[in-house]
């Protein structure tokens, strides 16, 4: 979406005429109840820090992930430590609503507790009672979700494109065919069917929902990024290849209020063909079922099997509309940056996440101002 076309959104069509008439009419001939906005700009990088606390609120960013508290070897978390981060998020107004369980996107070669998605018992059944007391941890500083990952392959880029129109910043890029050229290894896992995947996912999950039940903390996952054809690399991600379908398998797994997404935009646009308008029913699906537990708010040039990851206002999606279609379903969390472009500035990062923050505010003023009239 180009920056010019973000007040046009506003003001123009179909989409406009709903800004500027915010209590269409129903059946019955009277106006629809407006819905509040309830989500919060956050973000997951910098951690608890003084140097990024300060950043974030010079920003307004109120609401933060905080990363992960000190680890105990052999145990968890550091509760302590947890608490600190806590207090230290407070002295600046901020609330700690989540942290990132040690499933990462890294991948299977890299992630600290492999054999979760191995399947390799009974050194998974160690790992998993420390992810348990990680949720304790979590439950007891007050956080509300943890955030996680289960993949085996990490996050796949097959390079980086060039836009001289943006100050020569660089756009993390996937194709597949490049891909398919590169001719990456299999990883330790070897091959892995879709079934084993979810076999993995809810062994895992069988063991660790009751203690985010009891300890009030929603479990929030990522799916795999991207989306990829069926065995690559020996691997069918579990949200591959058709990511709709894949998202409302894992969603239906539990019906539990602990149970639901760190729903990746971003990612989830990687899998489809038309990003701006096959969005927009996935929010409305998994929103209207209330497991929308965090958003990446990222956007892209491109679909399945090639994209480029650019700027909020640059991309393929109406971002105006996706956070409409949030508001619509009562979404109430965090809404934040996770990857951004990068640039030869020293300062680069700092930068571009600064540029996301203000977006993302603007976005939330301007359907908050539509509920408004």
């Amino acid at each position: 979406m180009k920056r010019t076309d973000f007040l046009k959104t506003l003001t123009a069509g179909s989409v406009g005429a709903a800004a500027l008439n915010p209590f269409p009419a129903s059946a019955g001939g009277r106006a629809e109840a407006p819905k509040k906005v309830l989500m919060k700009v956050g973000c997951q990088s910098g951690g608890t820090s003084v140097e990024n606390l300060e950043f974030k609120a010079r920003h307004g960013v109120y609401n933060l992930d905080g990363g992960a508290p000190k680890t105990i070897p052999g145990k968890g978390w550091d509760l302590d430590d947890s608490l600190r981060k806590r207090e230290a998020c407070e002295k600046y107004g901020i609330a700690l609503d989540a942290y990132h369980f040690p499933l990462t996107s890294a991948g299977i070669d890299r992630v600290e507790y492999p054999n979760i998605m191995l399947g390799k018992s009974p050194e998974r059944d160690r790992e998993i009672e420390i992810l348990q007391q990680m949720i304790q941890v979590a439950g007891k500083t007050g956080l509300k979700v943890l955030n996680y990952n289960t993949t085996i392959l990490p996050v796949l880029r097959t390079g980086k494109t060039i836009d001289p129109k943006r100050g020569n910043a660089e756009y993390s890029t996937w194709n597949y065919e490049e891909a398919l050229r590169q001719n990456m290894p299999k990883t330790v896992a070897g091959d892995v069917s879709i079934e084993q995947m979810f076999e993995r996912i809810t062994y895992l999950l069988d063991r660790i929902l009751p203690v985010a039940k009891e300890y009030k903390v929603k479990l929030a996952n990522h799916i795999a990024d991207p989306p990829t054809p069926v065995g690559y690399r020996g691997i069918t991600r579990w949200n591959s290849p058709d990511v709709f379908k894949g998202i409302q398998r894992f969603a239906k797994l539990y019906d539990s209020p602990y149970h639901g997404f760190n729903f990746c935009i971003g990612s989830i646009a990687e899998g489809l063909k038309d990003p701006k308008t096959e969005i927009l029913p996935i929010i409305k699906w998994v929103g209207e079922r209330k497991q929308i537990f965090n958003v990446h708010l990222r956007n892209i040039k491109g679909g399945w099997n090639n994209f480029q990851e650019v700027y909020p206002d640059n991309g393929d999606m109406n971002f105006v509309q996706v956070v409409r279609a949030l508001r619509d379903v009562g979404y109430d969390g965090m809404v934040m940056p996770d990857h951004v472009p990068h640039h030869h500035d020293p300062a680069a990062g700092l930068q571009a996440f600064s540029f996301a923050y203000g977006y993302i505010k603007a976005l939330l003023q301007a359907v908050s101002d539509e509920v408004q009239g």
